[in-house]
C-alpha cells in the first residue's frame, strides 16, 4: 500500500506505537493537532465501531481539506447517539438528511458550493449501511453517475443496529439478526442475497473506491486523505463492527476488524476509474472460524451438533475473495 509499511519488533502484535515514528509519518489520532470533529459526550455504545470510524475517517479529512468541509449526514445510529436535540458532538458544519436522499443532498450542497464560487470547501457524506446500500442506493447511484464532487463514506455494521439489529443488504450470509432467525436448515440470513456496493461503484467508474477497517489506522487515514485530494465521486467502505448486533465483547472491535481482513472475508483494496489499482494483502491468514466464533450471531454455527457445512461455505467465501483481489502474497498460500 502505499503508506509506509512498519517493521514490527513486538511478538504477537500488529500495531506500534506512534512516538517511534518521526512526527510527520503518525498518524492524525496521534497528534494533538487533531481537529476532535466527532467529540466527547456523544452515546454510543461501548466499544461502538461507528463512533471510532467516524472519528478516524473526519479528523483524516479535516487535515487534508484544512478544516474546510461539511459532513453530510443520514439517519441512522450515527446521527442518534451524536446528535440527541438539543445537543451535538459534532465540531465542524454537519447537516442531517433522511435515509434515503443523502447523497442527492450531499451533491446539492457541493452545487450550491460550487455556485458560490467555494471550490475551496470539500463535501463529505456519511452513512450507515442502510442508507447506502438499501434505501438510499437508487440516490447513491445518481450521485455516482454525475460524478458530483462528494467523498461517500459508508460505515458498514452489517445490519439496522439502531431498529433492532435487522437485516440489512450488506448483512452477511447465516448471521442472526431479528428477521434472520437462526432457524430452520438454513440458519441465520440466506446465502445469495445482499449486495457489495464497492463493486457496484467500481462500475459505475467513478475516480476512487476503496475499502478499508478500522484496525488499520494507517490505512484508512490514507486513503481519505488521497481520496480528499481528488474530485468527483469518491467511495470509501469501512468495516466497522458493532458490539451490540454482532453480539460480541465490546473490547474485540478492532480484534474482529482486523480478522474479517485477515481471514478473507472484507477485501481491502483500492480502484481507480473502476479498474482495482492496490490490495492491502493478508498478513496472516486465519481461518474464518477464528472470526465467526467471537460473534454471538453466529453461535448457531457452533452449537450441539453445530453447523460445519455453513462454516464451510463461508470459508469458501472467503477464499473466493482471496484469489479474487490476489489476497495473499507469495509464501502464504
Amino acid at each position: 500500500m502505499p503508506h509506509q509499511q512498519l517493521k514490527l519488533y513486538q511478538t504477537g502484535t500488529f500495531a506500534v506505537g506512534n512516538r517511534l515514528l518521526d512526527p510527520e509519518q503518525r498518524t492524525v489520532q496521534a497528534r494533538v493537532g487533531r481537529s476532535n470533529t466527532l467529540t466527547s459526550g456523544h452515546r454510543a455504545c461501548r466499544g461502538c465501531g461507528e463512533a471510532l470510524g467516524a472519528r478516524y475517517v473526519l479528523d483524516a479529512a479535516m487535515r487534508a481539506s484544512g478544516g474546510r468541509m461539511v459532513a453530510v449526514n443520514s439517519t441512522g445510529c450515527l446521527e442518534v447517539f451524536s446528535t440527541p436535540y438539543p445537543e451535538t458532538s459534532w465540531q465542524l458544519p454537519w447537516l442531517h438528511s433522511l435515509f434515503g436522499n443523502g447523497p442527492a443532498v450531499a451533491a446539492g450542497v457541493a452545487a450550491a458550493l460550487r455556485a458560490q464560487g467555494r471550490d475551496d470547501v470539500r463535501v463529505v457524506r456519511q452513512a450507515g449501511d442502510g442508507g447506502t446500500v438499501d434505501i438510499g442506493f437508487g440516490a447513491l447511484s445518481g450521485m455516482f453517475e454525475r460524478n458530483d464532487d462528494v467523498l461517500f463514506v459508508c460505515y458498514d455494521n452489517e445490519g439496522y443496529m439502531n431498529t433492532g439489529v435487522q437485516r440489512s443488504g450488506a448483512t452477511p450470509p447465516a448471521a442472526r439478526t431479528a428477521n434472520t432467525k437462526a432457524l430452520g436448515p438454513e440458519p441465520g440470513n440466506a446465502f445469495g442475497q445482499g449486495k457489495f456496493v464497492p463493486l457496484i461503484a467500481m462500475a459505475h467508474e467513478i475516480p476512487y473506491v476503496a475499502t478499508a477497517t478500522v484496525a488499520d489506522l494507517h490505512d484508512l487515514e490514507d486513503k481519505v486523505e488521497r481520496a480528499m485530494g481528488m474530485h468527483g465521486a469518491r467511495y470509501l467502505h469501512v468495516l466497522v463492527p458493532c458490539p451490540l448486533g454482532w453480539a460480541a465483547a465490546s473490547e474485540d472491535t478492532i480484534r474482529l476488524a482486523r480478522l474479517a481482513k485477515e481471514c478473507g472475508l472484507f477485501p481491502v483494496f483500492e480502484a481507480h476509474d473502476g479498474a482495482v489499482t492496490d490490495v492491502s494483502p493478508i498478513r496472516r491468514q486465519v481461518p474464518v472460524e477464528d472470526y465467526l466464533r467471537p460473534q454471538g450471531r453466529y453461535a448457531h454455527l457452533f452449537g450441539d451438533p453445530g453447523r460445519p457445512d455453513v462454516v464451510a461455505r463461508l470459508q469458501a467465501r472467503a477464499d473466493r475473495n482471496i484469489a479474487r483481489f490476489g489476497l495473499l502474497t507469495e509464501g502464504q498460500d
